[in-house]
């Protein structure tokens, strides 16, 4: 699978599961949520070597 599809499908699932979390009223997992994928996604990419 490319690199971006990755990075777009685990971003994509951590919003899904993010705003599930909100409506629970769970804001601070759902912000946990986000900022786990954030930073797995560019771990992702900076392991990945691509320079753009």
């Amino acid at each position: 699978m490319e690199l971006y599809q990755r990075m777009y499908l685990r971003l994509f699932n951590a919003v899904t599961d993010a705003i599930e979390l909100l409506q629970r009223d769970d804001p601070a997992a759902a912000a946990e949520k986000l900022i786990r994928a954030q930073r797995e996604t560019e771990d992702l990419y900076i392991r990945s070597g691509k320079k753009e």
